[in-house]
């Protein structure tokens, strides 16, 4: 059997992290699954570069391994936190946005993240 570095991306390992964080969207109370659902749609299909991935148990999107943005909703918090780390590209002057509170994800919501997402993986 081949063993592989460290470094090196082991088989399935892109499909692993998908399962992971699905499985953790699952378990997010009822209005903030939905949501979980619709981000990671949302994520992947705007911004392919990015592979799901558990961070601190939050879903996550990495590119090359860093994490890019995440979301996390418990049931003992009043909204979702969609957010940005540092290794998004969206460093604008000296201040910019980097995490948002979300109660709801209508078509604007999703229009503005999609924007975001796009700026953050350029």
């Amino acid at each position: 059997m081949k063993k592989t570095t460290p470094n090196q991306k082991r088989p399935g390992k892109h499909a692993d992290g998908e399962s992971v964080v699905l499985a953790k969207i699952a378990e997010m109370p009822g209005p903030y699954r939905a949501i979980g659902e619709r981000l990671h749609t949302l994520i992947k299909a705007n911004s392919p570069v990015l592979s799901p991935k558990l961070w601190y148990g939050m879903p996550a999107y990495a590119r090359d391994g860093k994490v890019v943005c995440f979301f996390r909703g418990a049931k003992n918090e009043r909204y979702m936190t969609f957010a940005f780390t540092e290794e998004a590209n969206l460093d604008q002057g000296n201040l910019w946005p980097t995490s948002f509170a979300l109660k709801e994800l209508t078509a604007t919501e999703e229009a503005n993240i999609t924007d975001l997402l796009k700026k953050a993986v350029r």
